[in-house]
């Protein structure tokens, strides 16, 4: 359903242009606004979905561009850098007609969200930074791959093992669409604390996960490499940063450094969840994000998420 521009918050689909690029967004429930960025790059933004935030809060799920309905950069699959994804962001939120909205940003989400609130925070009510982390580049891919090898160890014996290692290898060489489906739903099962012991309700997940192959690098193909460690700390927005125990690629080493970086943040760990939280423990974490979000970014101390 798209709906006027004129009513940019009423529930359904809608589309703006940004740069001579459409930008397609999804309104769903009511309360105070909160904008949710989805990961990949180039991840659909579906998976993100969250419907018990939506019983509380307006939530808006931009469809990033190079994804889904929005529309592609001319040096596509390059050039999706964050700064340009922060102009994107900012575009939106004058189109919604908000001063300040809460973000939340997941996985490469995050990325952008931290982004965004480094250089706009007169725009930012409060983040949550979720499955985020305040680097990426070599440091990041050798944590990754040491929380592969414990994920391996764990399931040791699983005939599907094999194949989601094989998914994990294949990374590096995606180069359209089709391959990237392939290899995100090969890898889903790592991506959760336990997969297998609850596939029947995992799998629909895994088998609707679409994405569009987005190369990270800028239009001069340079890799859009991020290390944000040194200006975490100017931030003075309220801050929630929420891990998955066993995510393996944004895990709790980085959660736990973004927590140490940005002062008076409040940390939440999911203690039985991997990268997807708000599938694995969804009550626990849409009542914490919505306290977050409802008390101006205060979690009162009887409150405060367990860490």
């Amino acid at each position: 359903m798209n709906t006027p521009a004129r009513r940019p918050l009423a529930p359904g689909t809608h589309t703006i242009e940004v740069e001579g690029v459409v930008q397609r967004y999804h309104v769903y429930g009511t309360g105070p606004v909160c904008v949710a960025h989805s990961g990949g790059p180039g991840i659909f933004w579906e998976y993100l979905r969250m419907p018990a935030l939506e019983r509380h809060l307006t939530m808006v799920y931009p469809e990033p561009i190079g994804t889904g309905g929005s529309g592609r950069l001319p040096s596509h699959p390059n050039g999706y850098t964050r700064a340009r994804y922060s102009r994107f962001l900012l575009a939106l939120l004058d189109h919604l007609g908000v001063g300040a909205a809460h973000l939340l940003g997941h996985s490469h989400g995050g990325f952008v969200v931290q982004h965004f609130a480094l250089h706009h925070p007169d725009r930012v009510a409060g983040i949550v930074l979720y499955e985020s982390a305040p680097v990426t580049g070599p440091e990041h891919g050798a944590e990754a791959m040491r929380q592969l090898q414990r994920f391996a160890a764990r399931y040791e014996g699983q005939p599907e093992l094999p194949a989601v290692l094989d998914a994990f290898g294949a990374i590096p060489t995606i180069t359209d669409d089709e391959q990237l489906d392939t290899v995100v739903r090969g890898l889903i099962p790592a991506y959760f604390a336990d997969y297998w012991s609850d596939e029947e309700r995992f799998a629909p997940l895994r088998a609707s996960v679409r994405g569009t192959h987005i190369s990270g690098l800028d239009e001069n193909l340079v890799p859009d490499t991020i290390d944000d460690r040194e200006q975490l700390g100017t931030l003075t927005i309220p801050a929630l940063i929420v891990v998955g125990r066993h995510d393996v690629i944004c895990g709790v080493r980085w959660a736990e450094e973004l927590h140490q970086l940005i002062p008076g943040s409040h940390l939440l760990i999911l203690e039985h969840s991997g990268h997807f939280g708000h599938i694995e423990e969804p009550d626990l974490f849409a009542e914490t994000v919505t306290r977050f979000v409802t008390a101006g970014g205060d979690l009162v101390p009887s409150q405060e998420p367990s860490a």
